[in-house]
């Protein structure tokens, strides 16, 4: 992080801090300081799938040279350093980080309220914080301006978008991943008796 930070800050931007993921890196940290079961569940529920998608389509393109998703061209674009490539690396061994933290330190069964209200926020920050027109360094934060990296929905009022991003975050990614991490937990329970 302390390399990371300044970094993304100089090449990025501040917005770039409001991705979901970049937030979990800041969120896991201060869960491993204080072992905390509850925001190592918060973080699992809201990275676990999309990161899951992530080192799908990352070793789809690096072993088949396809993408899945499209999520990680920038991963291979020759015109980023390495470095800062190598950085962005954190998209592959963070979720399995959060889900043994939470093998480890136990599934707080709350996480999923505690992330739809952090989740809301980091939405409408991005919102607020990343206007019109989208800065190509940074792209579309969160897709809060519309599915496209490059142009913004018009087929909608902005804000309606934003509340539908935020309800379908709750219902494809928070709800289903809380479902599996509880699931995934008390059978962790059943054969350990811990």
């Amino acid at each position: 992080m302390a390399v990371l930070v300044p970094v993304y800050w100089t090449h990025y931007g501040p917005t770039n801090f409001l991705y979901f993921c970049d937030a979990a890196l800041f969120v896991t940290l201060v869960a491993l300081w204080t072992e905390s079961a509850y925001l190592a569940s918060m973080q699992a529920v809201a990275i676990t799938l999309p990161q899951a998608l992530w080192v799908v389509d990352f070793l789809s393109y690096a072993i088949f040279r396809h993408h899945v998703f499209d999520l990680t061209g920038y991963m291979f674009d020759g015109d980023r350093s390495l470095f800062l490539r190598g950085l962005s690396f954190f998209h592959f061994w963070l979720p399995f980080l959060l889900l043994w933290m939470v093998w480890r330190l136990g599934y707080d069964r709350r996480a999923w309220i505690g992330q739809t209200i952090f989740g809301t926020a980091i939405l409408v920050a991005s919102f607020l914080a990343a206007p019109l027109p989208i800065d190509p360094r940074v792209g579309n934060v969160n897709k809060v301006h519309g599915p496209s990296e490059t142009d913004p929905q018009t087929w909608m009022d902005p804000r309606l978008w934003v509340a539908l991003l935020i309800v379908g975050s709750v219902v494809v990614i928070y709800l289903p991943t809380h479902a599996l991490l509880t699931w995934w937990t008390s059978r962790r329970k059943a054969i350990h008796g811990s």
